[in-house]
């Protein structure tokens, strides 16, 4: 029998988008006849359309408000009509409206990619502790993409079955690049011979930059030549920009981790960074905040610092610029760990788990 899947995902670029579209592609690739419901624009689209996709416009908003009870509506509406075999939730929104509209009627998964908690404190933060432990009954699995996003899960009371999935990338696609390529690169994005570290992501309170931003005249104390840029799009850029260099959204960031001397993910929360895994599969040096999904994705290969905390990782982006490049064990480590390939795999496997609990429920 052809296999019906339907994601659902209100982010529709980013890290959540990415996930969705490898899975897409691969699902579409074994003959299955797969759906995403997410609203109109961004480049999951075009990613969906290449693979063969059905797009259905659900048009939700990223932050919780008065319009989930109508997003929640619209949803059922679209679960209904396309009756999948499985539903696949991804992120908050669609963890929170998806599992509201199904109420374990039909195979769920939630994949939280970040914990909703994470990013809110005070009132906000205990009732979405207390939505997400009880709305973890309504779902088949919780899939973490990393161990350290299911510790927190589990650390903060939430009860389920547990299944970790990390993310994976092209290795082909992310490689370590030739000290003629690396010139190369550093010529195509505009930048000289002094040591570099970039950061690149959304450029939010989430991702930290501003605390890199704030940490960078002491980098500067030790490396005098050293530059920041920050790559990509995002409501903190206007603010950042005239501290550092923000170049917005890129298309390709591949020629900037090639001219990075060491790549910098500074945030406050995560589940497991994408361009960590990129960074690691290009060769280069890399300093994080000790967040969910580092320690998992790095090992012994990176610098991992204390979150919210400038003096510190200051310290640590120094030391990487002033003593180089890791060699070659960061890469080996994520082609053991995070090959795209495996982990469409695993959810694959994960699917047939599900749904053959869910048959053997109703014998």
């Amino acid at each position: 029998m052809t296999l019906s899947v339907l994601h659902v995902t209100q982010p529709v670029d980013g890290g959540v988008a990415r996930c969705v579209a490898d899975l897409v592609a691969d699902q579409v690739e074994r003959g299955w006849r797969v759906g995403v419901a997410c609203p109109e624009g961004g480049p999951l689209l075009d990613r969906l359309r290449a693979a063969g996709a059905e797009h259905v416009v659900w048009p939700a908003r990223r932050s919780p408000g008065p319009r989930v009870p109508a997003e929640t509506r619209a949803l059922a509406g679209i679960v209904a009509a396309s009756r999948p075999d499985l539903v696949h939730l991804h992120s908050s929104k669609a963890g929170l409206a998806g599992r509201l509209a199904l109420r374990g009627r039909s195979p769920t998964l939630f994949q939280p990619h970040a914990w909703s908690f994470f990013a809110v404190g005070g009132p906000v933060r205990t009732a979405a502790l207390a939505w997400e432990r009880v709305a973890a009954r309504w779902a088949d699995a919780v899939v973490c993409v990393s161990e350290g996003e299911r510790a927190a899960g589990e650390r903060a009371g939430i009860r389920t079955d547990w299944r970790v999935v990390p993310n994976g990338i092209d290795l082909e696609a992310f490689r370590p690049a030739s000290d003629a390529e690396r010139r190369r690169a550093r010529e195509e994005v505009g930048l000289g011979a002094s040591p570099v570290a970039v950061c690149v992501g959304r450029v939010c309170r989430q991702k930290g930059q501003d605390l890199l931003v704030d940490a960078w005249p002491d980098v500067v104390r030790r490396v005098p030549d050293a530059e920041l840029v920050l790559v990509g799009g995002g409501p903190d850029g206007d603010a950042l920009r005239g501290r550092a260099r923000v170049v917005g959204e890129q298309d390709d960031i591949r020629s900037w981790l090639a001219a990075a001397d060491v790549v910098v993910q500074p945030s406050r929360w995560e589940g497991l960074a994408y361009v960590v895994l990129e960074a690691m599969a290009s060769g280069r040096s890399v300093v994080a905040t000790d967040v969910p999904g580092m320690r998992d994705a790095l090992g012994e290969t990176g610098t991992i610092v204390p979150p919210e905390d400038p003096g510190r990782l200051a310290a640590a982006v120094a030391d990487r610029l002033l003593n180089g490049a890791p060699g070659a064990a960061v890469r080996e480590r994520v082609e053991e760990l995070h090959d795209v390939s495996r982990a469409t795999a695993a959810m694959a496997r994960l699917y047939d788990e599900v749904l053959e609990s869910r048959r053997s429920r109703r014998q």
